[in-house]
Order: C-alpha cells, then sequence, then structure tokens
C-alpha cells in the first residue's frame, strides 16, 4: 500500500535575526531523521525547527500514506496528547475572563464524578486528581470501534473510587482532562474546539482540525506494527476517544507556532505561561516535574518544557527551550519505534548542545588516591618528584633505592589495577592507606602509604611489596 519513499522540504522565510541552518546543519538534520526512520520503521516524519524565536526549518520525510499526492510538510498529523497544553491554556484564559478558578472544586463545574467536591482544576491538569485513566493503554481496544462522549467516559471511568487521594501522587489521566474539556465548554458556553479556534488558534494562524476528521485522503495515513512484523495500517478510532485529552491535528509548522507564543509570551499572560511552566509539588513534598499539561525539566541549568503525544497509528513529541528562544517538532505516521523522541533530542544535541558536565567534587580519599597512584608512575618511570616526601622518606630513597624501584617496577608495564584496600586509618599522625596493584598477567603487588593529613600531604612512606 505505500508508495516509494518521497521527501519534501521547505525552508521558512525568516527576518535576518534568526539564525538559519547552515548547509551542514540540514545535511546532519537529514541524517538524524532518515536513521530514526530507519532504525524505527516509521513510514514518515515532518519536522520544524526554531531558532531564536523563528521557524528556520520545516521538513517532511519518507512515505506519508496513499492519501497524500505528495509527501509534504503541511501535512496535518495527529498530535495527540500535545493538545493537553491547549486545552490547559483554555482553563487559564477562562479564569484570566473570571469565569472559573484553577483552585475551584470541580464539584463546581461537574459534580457527578467520584470525590469531585475534593478535587480541584488544577488538580485535573496536573494529573494529581486520583481520577483513574481511561487509555493507559498503547494500543486501541474494542470499545474504542464504537464513538463515544464525554459523558460516557466519565460514567465508566470517573465514578470509579480514586486511585489516590487528591494531590498525594500524580498519574498520568486522559480521563481527568475529558472532565476539564467539560468544565471548558460549561464555562465558556462554547464548544471546546470552537473556544480553542478563537482564542487561540487563530490568533496565532495556526490551522488545526478535530483529529477525528483527520483521516484519508489529503492525511497521512496512521500506522501499526506487530513487533518485528510489517508495518501495517492503522484503523482509526471511532469519534470522541481523544476528546479534551488530544483532540487536535495540525503540521508541524503549525505547532511550532503555538512554541513560539510560549518563547515570546503572546495570547496567554507571562503569568499563565509561567503558571503552566511550574512543576507541581505533591502533599508529601515530592516534585512531579509536571507543570499544567506540559512536562518540565533543565539542560544546563535551563528550564525545559516537552510534551510527546499517541494516537492511533501517530506519535508526536514537542520539545522547547523558552529562554535559548529553540524548539523542535517531530510528528510521525507510527504508534511504534520511538522515532519521534530520536528525532527531537537527536537535533536539539545538535543545534544546542550541553556545556561539559560541572566537575564533580572529589572526596579526601580520592584525591589522596589520585597522588598516590602519581607517586607509583612516577617510581617504576624513575623520575620520583622529591618534593612529594617528608624528610624521612626522602631519607629512605636514596639514588640506589629509587633506581631499585625503577629497574624492577618498570619491566612490568602499565598496571590494570590501582585500588585502594580498606578504609584510611591513622597511625603515628600520619594517615596509612594501603593500595593493591594489579598487572594483565596476574601478577598483584601491594602499596604500602603512610602520608601526613589533607590532600595535599606529603609521603612519609610509600613500600612496594609482592602480595601473597
Amino acid at each position: 500500500m505505500f508508495r516509494p519513499a518521497l521527501a519534501a522540504a521547505f525552508l521558512i522565510a525568516t527576518p535576518a535575526a534568526a539564525q538559519q541552518l547552515t548547509p551542514a546543519e540540514t545535511t546532519q538534520v537529514d541524517a538524524i531523521v532518515t536513521q530514526a526512520l530507519k532504525s524505527s520503521g516509521a513510514p514518515s516524519a515532518s519536522i520544524a525547527i526554531v531558532r531564536d524565536g523563528k521557524i528556520v526549518f520545516a521538513h517532511a520525510y519518507g512515505d506519508q500514506g496513499p492519501g497524500m499526492k505528495a509527501t509534504s510538510p503541511a501535512a496535518k498529523y495527529q498530535i495527540a496528547s500535545i493538545s493537553k497544553q491547549f486545552t490547559a491554556a483554555a482553563i487559564l484564559l477562562l479564569e484570566d475572563e473570571g469565569k472559573l478558578s484553577l483552585d475551584d472544586k470541580v464539584s463546581k463545574w461537574v459534580p457527578d464524578i467520584t470525590d469531585a467536591d475534593k478535587i480541584t482544576i488544577r488538580q485535573l491538569l496536573s494529573h494529581t486528581a486520583g481520577v483513574q485513566d481511561y487509555w493507559p493503554q498503547d494500543y486501541d481496544f474494542a470499545a474504542m470501534e464504537k464513538p463515544v462522549t464525554p459523558q460516557e467516559i466519565l460514567d465508566r471511568w470517573a465514578k470509579k473510587p480514586l486511585d489516590f487521594e487528591p494531590g498525594a501522587a500524580w498519574q498520568y489521566s486522559n480521563t481527568g482532562y475529558v472532565v476539564a474539556g467539560m468544565i471548558i465548554e460549561k464555562a465558556s458556553g462554547m464548544k471546546l474546539l470552537d473556544y480553542l479556534q478563537k482564542k487561540i488558534l487563530k490568533p496565532l494562524g495556526i490551522d488545526a482540525m478535530d483529529q477525528d476528521y483527520a483521516n484519508g485522503k489529503g492525511f497521512p495515513q496512521g500506522n501499526h506494527r506487530f513487533a518485528l512484523g510489517p508495518v501495517r495500517a492503522a484503523r482509526p478510532a471511532a469519534h470522541g476517544w481523544l476528546w479534551a485529552a488530544g483532540e487536535l491535528a495540525m503540521s508541524a509548522t503549525d505547532l511550532a507556532k503555538w512554541d513560539i507564543a510560549r518563547i515570546d509570551r503572546k495570547i496567554l499572560t507571562p503569568e499563565d505561561w509561567e503558571t503552566q511552566e511550574t512543576s507541581i509539588t505533591l502533599t508529601g513534598g515530592a516534585d512531579t516535574h509536571y507543570g499544567l499539561g506540559v512536562s518540565l525539566g533543565y539542560r544546563d541549568g535551563v528550564r525545559t518544557v516537552e510534551h510527546g503525544g499517541e494516537a492511533v497509528g501517530f506519535l508526536s513529541d514537542n520539545f522547547v527551550i523558552p529562554q535559548k528562544r529553540f524548539a523542535v517538532v517531530a510528528l510521525v505516521n507510527a504508534d511504534f519505534g520511538g522515532a519521534q523522541d530520536a528525532i527531537t533530542g537527536g537535533i536539539t544535541d545538535l543545534l544546542v548542545p550541553e556545556g561539559p558536565p560541572p566537575p564533580v567534587a572529589l572526596t579526601l580519599d580520592q584525591l589522596r588516591d589520585q597522588r598516590a597512584r602519581r607517586v607509583f608512575d612516577e617510581l617504576r618511570a624513575g623520575k620520583l618528584m622529591r618534593q612529594r616526601l617528608t624528610d624521612n622518606a626522602a631519607y629512605y630513597f636514596t639514588p640506589q633505592a629509587t633506581e631499585d624501584y625503577h629497574a624492577s617496577l618498570a619491566p612490568l608495564g602499565d598496571p590494570v589495577g590501582f585500588e585502594s584496600l580498606g578504609k584510611a586509618r591513622l597511625r603515628g599522625g600520619f594517615v596509612n592507606r594501603n593500595y593493591q596493584i594489579t598487572y594483565a598477567d596476574g601478577r598483584k603487588l601491594v602499596a604500602i602509604t603512610y602520608a601526613e593529613p589533607g590532600a595535599d600531604g606529603r609521603f612519609e612512606q610509600f613500600l612496594i611489596q609482592p602480595r601473597d
């Protein structure tokens, strides 16, 4: 059913302030995506890159399926749970309009679910409400062959006992977002997608649609794979199953426009963006690393905002570093293989490389061990630095002793191990620490050392003996 792989690409015209990809970077991006598709078996990917707060690159790769005349970066993929941040943004906008509060009890809006009087809207959006998830599986189950309404989802899953007390734990819950979608409709007096179109999507120039209708002619074909078997066309779920938990389909470029709004703090107030990007703390004090519809992390000490999405036959990832004014979007028409994460991770490493890790502070014992190894290497090389020795050790290491150490140790070559034996201990005002020295042929020596206290303490003794 699949045509030979095609590719389409375009560079986005941007102001001079935005640093375009160099030819070398473009080649490397192509290689990252091509390898991700090859290793995962995903038929196609569509990506967009934001640099300096502007879209500088958009490219579609591979075979989007028989519904497409040609592979196109304008194709709308189902972004699934990435939609949750749009749902959460709608709640924040409604709060700004004075129509609700994040700390409203759910009972004010949707009273007929379990413990609605204990759960807040904020907890729904942060997955800390305890409402059981209706779709934890990574496949579509039998009920998804028939259309469903939000109320039917609530009747089946949200009226069960809570999985935990609200605020006490974190557990991903699509059901909680269905409840949030119902609250949006009640508070706004509009259909969920109509409100999103009016308040967010159209103002940003985002051409998005209900993902339930992003199937067939003109849309990428979703795909399954069973183990390492052939790639097979996926049958879409019936209408209604993603709704406020994953309602949108759009191109990678359009999702990048949303990322730019986040970077520029547009549409929402700066305070609202900060609220969405603030990690929720559980009642026991644990950090969830999740805000309102977004996963949160750090890269080189700078906050990152990310979320993935999974629909039947589709996977997606959206990664943003607001402070760096950088974002990358990857959409694939396969619900297997993880190509989307390999793409966003690879491109981020390429264009926003992490700095070297901060130096790890060594313990006092580790510093002493390093110093002991240096002295051993000097002895076997016949180049002992005598300033490392106390007066007594300097007396011991006569020219004859130094030469014997060199002549007997040098032929052994480099040891394969230099390991401390036991803990350091004090004796006679010095720190005693012994080492086993191992060679590839199985020979073992022992170094018996005494040194002045402190990391730079001079050695009072450094004897090398065979180890029985």
